[in-house]
């Protein structure tokens, strides 16, 4: 099995669980099968440059965690956003760059497991040379669990590059 297969069997599993832990969620186990949603592009309100978002999920209530595979092309990237309950987001492939604002750009890889605190405004997406491919999980209140802003900039995203943080 692939690392990005077990990530995403880890992440399906851990979902599967917070799903079922409580009495009144079915007492069935579900299981969608990789590759059996379609794709969708990202749209480009939310999203700058080739983004993919597949293997979407929501959790059956009272569980409120969703999330989905999302895959950026070199130098696309999520617009500014910020999620009432928080983010986590497991990078399965590639290298990205991750920044809340008003603060220093970080590099995040394969394998990396980040946190965004509630509320945080920030942005991720692939470094201007490597595609990158993360899990995001985020909970919902009142059925939204994430506020899109406006779109992280050309001269933004730029201007990281200038510092030499790659």
């Amino acid at each position: 099995m692939t690392d990005k297969k077990m990530t995403m069997a880890s992440a399906v599993a851990a979902v599967a669980l917070v799903s079922t832990s409580s009495p009144l969620a079915s007492e069935a186990i579900t299981i969608a099968h990789a590759g059996s949603q379609p794709a969708i592009v990202g749209a480009p309100d939310r999203f700058t440059g080739s983004v993919r978002v597949e293997d979407s999920f929501k959790a059956t209530a009272p569980a409120t965690v969703g999330g989905a595979t999302v895959t950026f092309e070199p130098g696309a990237r999520t617009a500014w956003h910020s999620h009432p309950l928080g983010q986590t987001l497991i990078v399965t492939s590639g290298v990205g760059l991750v920044q809340m604002w008003g603060g220093p750009l970080q590099e995040i890889r394969s394998g990396d497991t980040v946190w965004i605190p509630p509320g945080v405004k920030h942005w991720h997406g692939a470094s201007p040379q490597n595609g990158m491919s993360h899990i995001a999980f985020s909970e919902s209140v009142e059925g939204k669990s994430v506020d899109w802003l406006e779109q992280v900039t050309d001269a933004q995203y730029s201007s990281q590059e200038a510092k030499g943080q790659q």
